[in-house]
């Protein structure tokens, strides 16, 4: 029997042994041919729109040929006057023609397995000629009326169509409103003011609308306005669709209707759902400091709650019945908070600045918590301003400080359609980065997005795992809004302190923010919960939060712990509980479990607390982490974000196996070692480090040392299709030459040499060396790029012999040619590629005439910077050898 046991148990290990091994292959094939769904894609902008079948068709092709999976559709607005003669016509929103633009690009993105989202509406937020007044964007506002001396009667202003007056009030009591122009009140000597509040219109005009598309925002908090949007907007786009070919996912941008802050029914509402009259405390919502706060927590979550239950839960539900998606940007004005993410298919953030408070981590967050496995984020908003002068190195940068808070789904922002027939580089959206093929660096896409794809593939295996949870002050931020802004995402900034999230990073964490929506829904599954300095906070939450204490759960507070409940409606009995709750935390303290602490103590804190998931042996605020769980071991994302080398040794907690270092961009693997593995990036470098079983033993950890084979500075037959100069040799720039200043496009470099057959040895690599990039000061952290003056301005294609030796664009700049060369001559070609703002630096563009027939619906950002940039390669080439030891 005891034999039969030890057999089993045998059988058991080597059936675990061979599905561990069989995941951790199919793992590593999964990287190395990633799957289509993991492809970048790009939002599509159709200006005015003014396209053609033929010309969709070619921008369709241009995409896949370099690596994007798909797009999404957004009309917005002109950018030409109609002019027949050239070809170029605005074709009306929501037209027939536009509906049968739409449907063949349906056909032609199906045909070329590229995935088609489409946005639900023309600019943002939603709106346009269908809106009537009374469905648009809504207000409250306080009107001072003045009332004269000795006057008896106060003389109410002329309401506006949609504009109803909803309180009055004089010496803070609330007086009955009558029908009529003018209400009696009793005179007295002195001057006074009244307050007249008025539920009326924002007046906001959709931004950015394509042709035909101009209207009024609609009151995202009205069902009848939602239903009509959708009715007027969504199942006319829709009908461009048959049933094989409906949109992917159907998207809202970002909210961002200022000042929205009443709908028609809010009085009643509110009564309903909060148990008083919001009219009688009117005041409240305009006073200042902290005076009335209760009131205005009360009217701002109720404000959210219509926001989830008018506009995401029906857009989804409509989407969903309609065999597509709902993909949106959950944040803004009116305001979603964090758990709002979860009522939507596929959730998006925005922003790059992964070591502060931003609505890419709000996003990644409520999808790691709410069990989202795609998480996309707008990427590329503002990169490198002005248009047309972002660099493929550009987009790496930003992108891994996307993936760095989770997302693995990149929406690139964007590619602009432009007709043939327009001067190059063609059209552009106003902000920032223009990424589509009429960059001359375009050839090296396919290299940046194939980059991407193996990233986004390898951040959707496996689970999240972060140990930490940052508990968003929502409660505060409700107390503390105001009618003229009333937006949740907007105001943690300035509730966070300046470093509570590098404090974080720097304790090698990674962490998820969470609110009270997700607590009550048994969504704190972390080990530790930091509470950033609240003032208020959900009572049913905070009583989840002692349970999960007493459970094991691990508390730091910044500051103290919360006193107080939300609203007016929690009252004195909800904030005794708050206090009663936050003492018995205390009490936890002498157990060690909650530790309240000076908002600079929480990093050595949380370092004292828990055993950091990656320690790092000297710290460096660039480098940045995230882990996946897999099934049989981990899978961690390590980049560096900054412009400097990064060479240090690093423990990973609980992965006592051996690492391997994956590279997504060149699709290799070499083993790390175990226990403090050594961390080597080059500027702006990133690697996925995986520790899992099974597979063949991976080629040994190296350091390389590098010498100098041959100076290949001089000597290049140098030349540029179509330009009026020669260009210099390497190590200038073309923009030397007088004549090539405003030249965009490429360059060939070539030449031949010698090598003997002594350079060619199996103990020694070859590389061509471009040199090496310069660190720049950090300047404008809203425009993201890369701070670093590269050697290659700012792409380059290289083969050598006739045959493709690879793309150089980002650290290092240098590509191994050993298996290329032969004894004897050998050929290299260098076609280097610049951006196309040297072209555009010489082609100012008149917008007169299309501002007297359109207006002015948009203002190019950062124009003053467009001016030629260095190009071509800056620094002398040689042909050097790398020589591998193993690690230490």
């Amino acid at each position: 029997m005891k034999r039969i046991t030890i057999l089993l148990i045998a059988l058991f290990c080597n059936v675990c042994f061979a599905q561990e091994r069989d995941d951790s292959v199919l793992l590593w094939q999964r990287f190395q041919q990633p799957p289509d769904a993991a492809r970048p894609m790009m939002r599509w902008w159709w200006f005015g729109p003014a396209v053609t079948h033929v010309e969709l068709d070619r921008q369709i092709a241009a995409m896949k040929a370099g690596g994007f999976g798909g797009f999404e559709v957004q009309p917005v607005y002109a950018l030409s006057t109609d002019d027949p003669s050239s070809g170029i016509v605005n074709t009306p929103y929501l037209s027939d023609p536009f509906l049968a633009a739409l449907r063949h690009t349906s056909e032609t993105a199906r045909a070329s397995g590229m995935r088609m989202d489409v946005t639900l509406g023309s600019g943002w937020p939603f709106g346009g000629p269908h809106v009537p007044i009374t469905q648009a964007a809504a207000e409250i506002r306080r009107v001072e009326i003045t009332i004269p001396a000795s006057a008896s009667s106060i003389t109410l202003p002329v309401m506006e169509p949609g504009e109803r007056a909803v309180a009055l009030f004089l010496n803070d009591a609330r007086l009955p409103l009558v029908n009529g122009p003018a209400l009696d009140v009793r005179p007295v000597q002195q001057e006074r003011k009244a307050c007249l509040f008025v539920a009326g219109r924002t007046g906001q005009q959709v931004k950015r609308a394509a042709v035909g598309a101009e209207g009024f925002v609609i009151d995202h908090i009205s069902s009848g306005a939602v239903a009509n949007h959708l009715a007027a907007v969504g199942d006319r786009l829709l009908s461009a669709f048959d049933g094989a070919t409906k949109p992917y996912a159907m998207f809202s941008d970002s909210l961002e209707s200022y000042g929205a802050s009443w709908t028609d029914d809010l009085p009643q509402e509110f009564e309903r759902r909060r148990g008083y009259d919001l009219l009688d405390h009117l005041p409240a919502l305009f006073a200042e400091g902290s005076s009335g706060a209760a009131v205005r927590f009360d009217w701002a979550r109720t404000l959210s709650e219509l926001v989830d239950e008018r506009y995401l839960k029906p857009i989804n539900a409509w989407a969903n019945q309609r065999g597509t998606r709902f993909r949106a940007q959950v944040y803004g004005l009116p305001p979603p908070t964090l758990s709002s993410n979860a009522l939507v298919d596929l959730p998006e953030g925005e922003g790059a600045d992964w070591r502060r408070f931003n609505s890419t981590r709000w996003a990644s967050s409520a999808a790691h918590i709410y069990g989202r496995s795609v998480v996309s984020s707008e990427t590329w908003t503002w990169l490198h301003s002005p248009s047309w002068a972002a660099t493929p190195l550009d987009l790496k940068v930003e992108a891994d400080r996307h993936f760095l808070q989770g997302v693995n789904q990149i929406i690139g922002h964007g590619w602009p359609y432009s007709p043939p027939q327009v001067a190059e580089p063609g059209w552009a959206f106003y902000a920032a980065a223009a990424l589509n093929d009429h960059n001359p660096w375009y050839p090296v896409m396919p290299t940046v997005t194939r980059y991407l794809q193996r990233v986004s593939a390898m951040l959707r295996e496996g689970r999240p795992d972060s140990a930490v949870a940052i508990y968003l002050p929502t409660e505060d931020a409700f107390a503390d809004m105001r009618p003229a802004h009333a937006s949740v995402n907007e105001g943690m900034r300035q509730r966070f302190e300046p470093n509570t999230v590098g404090q974080v990073l720097d304790a090698g964490q990674t962490f998820d923010f969470i609110d009270a929506s997700a607590i009550l829904a048994g969504k704190l599954t972390h080990r530790l919960l930091i509470l950033p300095g609240l003032t208020r906070i959900d009572p049913a939450a905070f009583e989840r939060i002692a349970a999960w204490v007493d459970n094991g759960g691990w508390v730091i507070a910044t500051g103290a712990l919360p006193n107080n409940a939300g609203g007016l409606m929690d009252g004195t009995a909800g904030a005794q509980k708050i206090q009663q709750l936050a003492r018995r935390l205390l009490e936890a303290e002498s157990k060690q479990r909650v530790h309240v602490v000076a908002p600079e103590s929480l990093g050595a804190t949380l370092r004292s607390v828990l055993e950091p998931t990656v320690a790092l042996a000297a710290s460096d605020a660039a480098f940045g982490f995230i882990r996946r769980r897999l099934e049989n071991g981990s899978l961690y994302f390590i980049a560096n974000t900054g412009p400097r080398p990064i060479e240090t040794r690093a423990r990973f907690a609980g992965d006592n196996g051996r690492g391997e270092w994956w590279d997504p961009v060149t699709a290799e693997r070499r083993a790390a070692g175990a226990g403090d593995i050594a961390v080597q990036l080059a500027p702006y470098e990133s690697k996925l480090l995986v520790f899992v079983s099974g597979l063949d033993q991976a080629e040994p950890a190296t350091v390389h040392r590098v010498a100098p084979v041959l100076d290949l500075s001089k000597a290049w037959r140098v030349q540029a299709k179509g330009a009026s100069a020669t260009p210099p040799q390497p190590g200038s720039s073309w923009t030397d030459e007088p004549k090539l200043q405003h030249y965009s496009g490429s360059v060939t470099y070539q030449r031949s040499f010698v090598l003997g057959k002594a350079a060619l040895t199996s103990e020694a690599r070859l590389f061509l060396d471009f040199g090496d990039g310069t660190a720049l000061p950090d300047v404008r952290q809203d425009r993201p790029r890369a701070l670093l003056e590269a050697p290659i301005r700012d792409a380059a294609l290289v083969r050598v012999n006739g045959k493709d030796a690879g793309a150089v664009w980002m650290p290092p700049w240098r590509l191994d040619v050993t298996s290329l060369l032969r004894p004897g001559k050998n050929e290299i070609e260098v076609v280097v590629m610049n951006t196309a703002i040297n072209a555009l630096s010489a082609r100012p563009v008149s917008k007169r005439l299309l501002e007297l027939r359109y207006g002015p619906r948009f203002r190019e950002e950062d124009q003053d910077k467009i001016q030629p940039a260095p190009s071509g390669l800056l620094r002398p080439v040689k042909l050097v050898r790398s020589t591998s030891y193993p690690v230490d």
